[in-house]
């Protein structure tokens, strides 16, 4: 993926955490006067599971029915009915996978969720107190990490968002967007200070 353009009225610099695709898929839910400062999906990490299960099932139940074969017909339909629904599983994750985002933008963080239901958890940048980022060992080895957002003493629809790629690079995005100079930290003393 190359470098893209933030869109909005502040552009700055290139970041490197634009998917143009999620750009267009998730656009309808931005402001016009927001600017985009992460597109991403999730790690590939959040559907290895039920792909990996689904995987197993079928060398389970391929075995299981070579070794039962004509002997029991209703017991290899019910072994091979519970491989389906493991594929059929794993495949609905990874299309639910394909369609889910997590958005920053100048303003507000978006974790779009859903294929048939779509949920879309928000929490304004300006109620961001304190934020925690997290790479376990395993995401250490495969490239993901999750951001931790807390809020003045309320839980906000958007807490956790797991399963990052890159997620040093979008911890570094993001930092930038809330403490750098243009940060919202930034702006909101400014808008303080131009207040007294």
């Amino acid at each position: 993926m190359g470098i893209i353009q933030p869109v909005g009225p502040r552009s700055r610099a290139p970041q490197p955490a634009l998917n143009p695709i999620g750009l267009r898929r998730v656009q309808r839910y931005l402001l016009p006067s927001e600017r985009a400062v992460i597109v991403t999906r999730r790690h590939w990490a959040v559907v290895a599971v039920p792909v990996a299960e689904a995987l197993l099932g079928i060398i389970v139940s391929g075995i299981a029915v070579g070794k039962i074969g004509d002997a029991a017909p209703f017991l290899v339909n019910v072994i091979a009915l519970a491989a389906i629904a493991l594929v059929l599983r794993a495949l609905w994750r990874v299309v639910e996978y394909w369609w889910d985002w997590f958005v920053v933008t100048d303003s507000r963080l978006l974790l779009t969720q859903g294929l048939l239901t779509r949920r879309v958890a928000v929490m304004p940048l300006t109620k961001v107190t304190d934020m925690s980022y997290n790479v376990s060992m395993l995401g250490r080895v495969f490239g993901y990490g999750e951001f931790v957002f807390e809020s003045a003493g309320q839980e906000q629809a958007l807490h956790k968002v797991t399963y990052l790629g890159r997620s040093d690079v979008l911890f570094a995005v993001l930092s930038e967007e809330l403490f750098g100079e243009q940060g919202i930290v930034a702006r909101t003393r400014r808008r303080a200070t131009y207040d007294e």
